[in-house]
């Protein structure tokens, strides 16, 4: 396409770089990025033409200079990163702009049955599962990122747990990024193998040290075997200046079990992609979410659930907070193959909308090739009852403690569909914190309005209005 070299001039600069320090990797995984490469070269950059892009215009990332992030362990503050620890996990691996930093990781005391690592180290090391299952789900002709992820990654994760494990407290990834006097870009992959009847949950966790614009490009390959129970929480809180976008593609055997967990808090520009196939007869898959955005990030979900086998089923929940300029999508689509008989699918989208300048666009969808399916979709669009509000307030909450008080209850339909009390807990302090600051500025806003202020523009670039 003659629009692509446009596009993506600094990702031909990093891939020729990157080839040349490539020529020790095995030969297959070779053949894989350099067909990847090959599928971005041919489609470029999504624009909104582009109908699973449509709502988001990611224009914005063509005018900035990205280079790709450095090795650095140096550079994160002890007192910063010891505030980052989640309490209760069996591990923590700590990434520094895409890079696996040991240092920095705890990794000394693992459970029976978990083996975790660097990815670039586990491919060289051949360890079990990695040539077998790495870059051989997520699809690189459905999305361009997924492809430029696969040419590109440098480093990631790697989880495994064996046959019958059970890990009792969940394994924390920690991306972090880093400031710089130039824009970073990553492009972090994750590699999570759970064998037949194991249990694990994985927190995959996005943070930035400290201001400045970074790209962050990761894709997630999620292997539950049969009968395995796994649970993934994907947390995202980056600056306002960050380019956030994920891909969790998620491959289940026959009975397997898997809740995904997104928590969108912040970011400037957004993209969570979840592709969960059920291709074992009797998989069941939660997607559950919840994403707050304010300013003006914009926070866009793109939900893809393949049912492939029969008797499976599939419940997507996912809620919505958004004030100010902030805007939100969601599109979720449920295809059911025509083998898929007897499939049972839910799928709601709920939002709500704080300012009168705040937008949320929703698709829900169904594709159903079987006839003995029972599936349901759904979406709703609404704003804090002021009934609600008034009640409160007249049982002697201030207006903050009610408006707060009302979030919090939105949002804790999502945190009780989490299982894991480490994780739960974890983000419900994030979520908690977030929605503090959200009642304080409705609160601020309303004060400013009744004395006839003028409403302060609050927020980071615009990203739309800047493409």
């Amino acid at each position: 396409m003659a629009t692509a070299a446009k596009q993506v001039d600094y990702f031909v600069e990093t891939h020729e770089a990157l080839r040349k320090r490539r020529v020790g990797d095995p030969a297959w995984l070779i053949r894989l990025r350099e067909e990847a490469w090959a599928e971005f070269r041919a489609k470029g950059l999504p624009t909104t033409h582009d109908e699973d892009w449509r709502f988001t215009n990611i224009s914005a990332l063509e005018r900035i200079a990205f280079e790709r992030g450095a090795e650095s362990e140096s550079a994160i503050p002890a007192a910063e990163l010891e505030a980052l620890r989640i309490a209760n996990t069996a591990c923590r691996l700590v990434f520094v702009n895409g890079h696996f930093a040991p240092a920095l990781s705890d990794v000394r005391e693992l459970p029976a049955g978990l083996a975790v690592g660097g990815l670039a180290d586990a491919v060289s090391a051949e360890r079990e599962g990695v040539d077998a299952h790495l870059c051989r789900y997520a699809d690189n002709r459905r999305d361009p990122f997924v492809a430029l992820n696969t040419a590109l990654w440098e480093d990631g994760a790697y989880v495994r747990v064996e046959r019958g494990a059970n890990v009792e407290q969940p394994v924390h990834l920690l991306y972090l990024t880093t400031a710089h006097d130039a824009a970073v870009m990553t492009h972090p992959r994750t590699l999570v193998i759970a064998a037949a009847t194991s249990k694990v949950a994985v927190i995959e966790e996005y943070v930035s040290i400290g201001a400045g614009a970074a790209f962050s490009n990761s894709v997630t390959e999620l292997i539950a075997g049969q009968d395995a129970v796994v649970g993934h929480f994907l947390v995202e809180r980056e600056n306002l200046e960050s380019f956030n976008f994920s891909t969790l593609r998620i491959e289940q055997e026959r009975g397997a079990n898997v809740d995904s967990h997104s928590i969108l808090l912040g970011g400037g520009l957004v993209r969570n992609n979840v592709h969960p196939v059920l291709d074992g007869e009797g998989a069941e898959c939660l997607i559950n979410g919840l994403f707050v955005g304010a300013g003006r990030q914009h926070l866009d979900n793109f939900m893809l659930v393949e049912h492939a086998r029969p008797n499976c089923g599939s419940r997507q929940f996912y809620n919505g907070i958004l004030d100010e300029q902030s805007r939100g999508v969601f599109h979720g689509r449920i295809v059911v193959h025509k083998d898929a008989q007897r499939t049972d699918a839910k799928q709601t989208n709920r939002n709500l909308l704080l300012s009168d300048d705040a937008r949320i666009d929703t698709k829900p969808q169904l594709e159903i090739y079987a006839d003995d399916v029972k599936c349901t979709h759904g979406a709703t669009i609404g704003q804090i009852e002021e009934e609600a509000l008034f009640y409160l307030r007249s049982r002697g909450l201030s207006e903050t403690d009610a408006r707060n008080l009302l979030l919090y209850a939105f949002a804790a339909e999502c945190l009780d569909r989490m299982r894991e009390a480490p994780a739960r807990e974890f983000v419900e302090t994030l979520i908690r914190d977030r929605l503090n600051g959200l009642a304080e500025a409705m609160q601020g806003r309303e004060r400013r309005r009744s004395d006839g202020g003028q409403l302060a523009e609050v927020g980071s670039q615009s990203w739309e209005e800047a493409g």
